[in-house]
C-alpha cells in the first residue's frame, strides 16, 4: 500500500481571496454546470456503472441538505447523477487556485471552506443558498475519508441543519474508495442511496454538543446504508 500525502489543513490566503467564490454560488449556477454534467454523466455511468437508489426520497424542490460520507473527489458527481436539481456544496479551500478548475468550481456552484479558520463566510453562503430553496451537500465527515471507512462526523453539518431548519437527505456513497484504482485499470462499481429526509427543529445557536449530537444523528442512516451495501456489494 502506498503511503497517503500529508493533508494540509491551514490555508494561508487571505478571506478577501475567497469573497468571489461566495459571491458566484449566491448567485445561482450557469451554463458551466450544465456543460460539465454534460461531460462527466457519461463515463460516470459507463466506467463506474454508477446506480442510484432512492431517488424518490429526494424532494423535487424547496431548501434541502444533501448528506453523504466522503471518499473520492469524484463523490459530488455520483450524488448528483440521478438528479436533475442543481447541487451546490462546500469544498475545502485548497482546491481553487488551478485556473481551469477554479473557473468550474466558481461557475458551478461550489464555494471554499477556509481551511484552518472559522471560516463564517462559507457558513453565510450555505445559508443564502438554503433561504433561495437551494439543494446544499454538506460532507458529514467534513472532509475525505483515507481510511477506506467512515469517518467521524463534524459538527458543521449539525449547526446548518439546526439553524436552517432545513430537512436532510442521509445519503451513502459505495464503491468511491477505489476510484484511484482507474491508474491500475481497475474501476469499482458504485452505488448510491438515498435516505428518507430527516427534520430537525429550528435552533438558534446551538452549542457545538448540540451541533455535533445532530450530525452524529443524521450521520446514522448512512453508516446503516453503507453497511447495507457493503454487505450486498461484497465491499
Amino acid at each position: 500500500m502506498s503511503e497517503l500525502k500529508p493533508q494540509v489543513y491551514k490555508d494561508e490566503r487571505p478571506a478577501e481571496y475567497f469573497d468571489q467564490f461566495h459571491a458566484a454560488a449566491r448567485k445561482g449556477v450557469g451554463w458551466t454546470y450544465a456543460l460539465v454534467r454534460l461531460v462527466i454523466s457519461l463515463p460516470t455511468l459507463l466506467i463506474y456503472r454508477t446506480r442510484a437508489i432512492g431517488v424518490e426520497n429526494v424532494p423535487k424542490t424547496g431548501a434541502l441538505i444533501l448528506a453523504p460520507n466522503h471518499f473520492s473527489q469524484m463523490d459530488h458527481f455520483f450524488v448528483g447523477l440521478y438528479l436533475r436539481r442543481h447541487v451546490r456544496f462546500m469544498a475545502k479551500s485548497q482546491m481553487f487556485g488551478p485556473p481551469v478548475l477554479t473557473y468550474i468550481y466558481k461557475h458551478g456552484g461550489v464555494f471554499p471552506v477556509r481551511r484552518g479558520h472559522r471560516d463564517e463566510e462559507s457558513i453565510k453562503t450555505a445559508f443564502t443558498i438554503l433561504d433561495q430553496g437551494g439543494m446544499l451537500l454538506v460532507y458529514a465527515e467534513g472532509g475525505r475519508s483515507r481510511s477506506g471507512e467512515l469517518g467521524e462526523v463534524k459538527p458543521g453539518i449539525g449547526r446548518i441543519a439546526l439553524e436552517s431548519g432545513a430537512p436532510v437527505v442521509p445519503v451513502a456513497i459505495h464503491g468511491s474508495a477505489k476510484v484511484r484504482s482507474w491508474k491500475r485499470l481497475r474501476f469499482p462499481k458504485v452505488t448510491v442511496q438515498f435516505g428518507e429526509p430527516l427534520n430537525f427543529p429550528t435552533e438558534e445557536g446551538p452549542d457545538r454538543e448540540r451541533q455535533l449530537e445532530v450530525a452524529t444523528e443524521l450521520f446514522a442512516p448512512v453508516r446503516e446504508m453503507y453497511s447495507e451495501l457493503a454487505t450486498r456489494n461484497g465491499r
